[in-house]
């Protein structure tokens, strides 16, 4: 039986045991914005609670699974309230996510930037267009990941690898994320790959591996809260820089940032 439901910028739809959720702001290719982020987040808990739903897709569409965080968003944050607000919600939407006690794929298409790739790092599995870009971006801007991508990264590549992740920055193909580790699978056509993922695993004793989840959640669950909470004081620290304000400049203008190390 299928069902549907939405709200806005974030779109529901149950099929027996799996429910997909859409990010649907095309306009700013699924840029994180506020309204998002609590969307988001409200829906998981909606789902978390549903005994009948087992996996759970989180996919954008063609052009974007996220571009992001929404830039628009950075510049109209005019007080700290407003940053730690944004921050905090950030906070609960990866812990929410990531501690799901459901199985949960990250199907993606276009682009994956920035805390767009940082939330797809806290699902189970993610699997990739061929044609997708994938960036841990921050630098660009002056800034440190946030999203918990310093836990996320650290775990799937290495203290060192992270680090010369974070500090290039560069726009990967699927494929060369995929030969970092830092994503489980790449198709030329992804929804085929995704309905198959997904026939695997409902044919598996899914509680099991549920509870292997649960286990690992609850070891990390600390190690994940503090970093989220060194990210947000990083990155406070960050927008107050020189650089950062340059990155803003320079993206708007569509340049170059001309960084000087302040």
């Amino acid at each position: 039986m299928k069902t549907n439901t939405e709200s806005n910028i974030v779109l529901v739809n149950v099929n027996g045991r799996v429910a997909t959720i859409q990010l649907n702001r095309p306009e700013s290719l699924n840029s994180l914005n506020l309204e998002l982020i609590k969307g988001l987040t409200t829906k998981l808990k909606e789902i978390s609670i549903t005994d009948d739903i087992d996996v759970v897709v989180l996919t954008g569409n063609e052009r974007a699974f996220s571009s992001g965080g929404d830039i628009k968003m950075m510049l109209q944050e005019t007080n700290e309230s407003d940053f730690f607000n944004v921050m905090d919600s950030i906070s609960e939407l990866v812990m929410t996510l990531y501690s799901l006690p459901k199985l949960t794929i990250s199907a993606v298409s276009g682009s994956a930037a920035g805390l767009g790739l940082s939330i797809a790092l806290a699902t189970d599995y993610i699997l990739a267009d061929e044609k997708s870009k994938l960036a841990m971006n921050f630098i660009g801007i002056g800034l440190v990941p946030d999203g918990g991508a310093h836990f996320f990264l650290e775990k799937k590549l290495g203290e060192d690898q992270a680090k010369q992740l974070i500090w290039e920055g560069k726009v990967m193909t699927a494929n060369e994320a995929l030969q970092k580790g830092l994503i489980h699978q790449v198709a030329p056509n992804y929804l085929d790959a995704l309905n198959h993922k997904l026939e695997e695993y409902l044919k598996k004793p899914v509680q099991a591996m549920i509870k292997t989840k649960k286990i690992l959640v609850e070891k990390n669950r600390p190690q994940l809260l503090k970093i989220l909470e060194l990210e947000k004081y990083a990155q406070h620290k960050m927008r107050q820089t020189e650089d950062h304000k340059e990155g803003i400049r320079a993206f708007v203008e569509k340049r170059k940032p001309q960084f000087k190390g302040k």
